[in-house]
């Protein structure tokens, strides 16, 4: 069955055709069951990820109120990707370049060397998860000792900053977001334990040219890091691994070709995204895509229903790992674009080639798929049907 709530549809089995019917309307329209406009064409979705009027935040709640006043909303509010304005555009500009120093080659070694360590101890369906914390803790310069408390500190932080948050994953990320602050502090305060391309250390460098020099900014924004590649990324394993099994003569070529196994990824995040809708909220009467909104109107913008608008990309619905000039809303757009693009890739691919090397085989896993429990990201609980009772 088509799911038939905008929302919902993140988690639901097959939400594409349902998607497609939003998309080809080119305004925004109004979900009356969760009083919010609703842009899902790709250039519905462009207006407003690039509208001057849409804010990431409602003016009037900047942190979530569970969180406000505690650690997780410390971090929550210096966060680059969860503010606009005057102070936004020089830090955003200084984590893109510190992002953008981290060396493909580095990245994948270290993804591979990660990779290697993690997939003999961990289960196949925590795997997904513990991957990208490790990676962007090594690249960050956290010594080998402290990663596995990292992930699993991010784990509860990532959780508990997420819209479906429940009162106890809301309290574990509070404790969580302590020891992450006290963490990223202390190698703040030892630069020179830190290797000398550490991107903590480049984040650092690079919020000091922008003139923001405050620790908690700095410590918020690495933190930031982990906790946006943590289940992004995780979502991009998984359906990977799901379109492997769902596409075996696309997935031949990738199994034994890099370059053909990151055009295969890359393709997968625009198919099947691992985020599949963000919020913006009206920060003045405007008119976005040929509709009038009102301050403080939230808008669900639909990055996966925009991905699959053939007005964005021709025959949306097929996948082709070679598809030339690819269009995708997953990774954002305008100016709270993500610049994590291409670390997640190369995780992504870190991950997929270390589990079929240990003798993973795609076919055998469960499908249809089921889906953590989220309100914008499609992550599924990767099982094979042998460990299935």
């Amino acid at each position: 069955m088509s799911p038939i709530d905008p929302i919902a549809a993140a988690t639901h089995a097959d939400p594409y055709g349902f998607y497609a019917a939003l998309a080809a309307t080119t305004a925004l329209h109004r979900d009356e069951s969760h009083g919010m406009w609703v842009a899902a064409s790709a250039a519905a979705v462009e207006a407003v990820l690039t509208s001057p009027s849409c804010r990431v935040r409602p003016a009037n709640v900047p942190v979530p109120p569970a969180l406000a006043g505690t650690a997780a909303g410390r971090i929550f509010g210096a966060l680059v990707r969860m503010n606009d304005g005057a102070a936004h555009c020089p830090l955003k500009r200084a984590i893109a370049d510190a992002c953008g120093r981290i060396d493909r080659a580095r990245a994948a070694s270290v993804g591979s060397r990660e990779a290697a360590a993690l997939v003999p101890r961990t289960p196949l369906e925590a795997f997904a998860f513990v991957l990208p914390a490790h990676v962007v803790a090594a690249l960050l310069g956290v010594p080998a000792d402290m990663r596995p408390d990292i992930a699993r500190w991010t784990a509860d932080f990532a959780a508990a900053i997420g819209a479906t948050a429940s009162p106890d994953e809301t309290a574990r990320g509070i404790d969580a977001a302590r020891h992450l602050l006290d963490a990223a502090h202390a190698l703040l305060r030892a630069p020179a334990d830190l290797p000398p391309d550490a991107l903590l250390a480049a984040l650092a460098r690079e919020a000091r040219h922008a003139g923001r020099v405050e620790p908690d900014i700095i410590a918020a924004n690495a933190i930031g890091l982990l906790s946006q590649t943590y289940d992004a990324t995780a979502g991009l394993i998984g359906n990977t691994l799901l379109a492997f099994a769902a596409h075996p003569a696309a997935g031949a070529e990738a199994r034994t070709d890099d370059r053909a196994l990151t055009a295969f990824i890359d393709e997968v995040q625009r198919w099947d995204p691992p985020i599949q809708n963000t919020r913006r909220f009206a920060a003045a009467d405007a008119t976005i895509a040929g509709t009038a909104v009102r301050e403080g109107d939230a808008i669900l913008v639909l990055l996966a229903a925009a991905n699959r608008d053939p007005a964005a990309n021709p025959d949306p619905a097929r996948f082709d790992p070679a598809r030339a000039d690819r269009r995708s809303f997953t990774f954002g757009h305008g100016a709270h674009a993500c610049p994590g693009r291409t670390l997640a890739l190369v995780i992504a691919a870190s991950a997929v080639r270390a589990l079929l090397a240990r003798g993973l085989d795609p076919a055998t896993l469960v499908r249809p798929a089921r889906y953590r429990r989220s309100a914008n990201a499609r992550i599924p609980l990767l099982a094979t049907r042998d460990a299935c009772p």
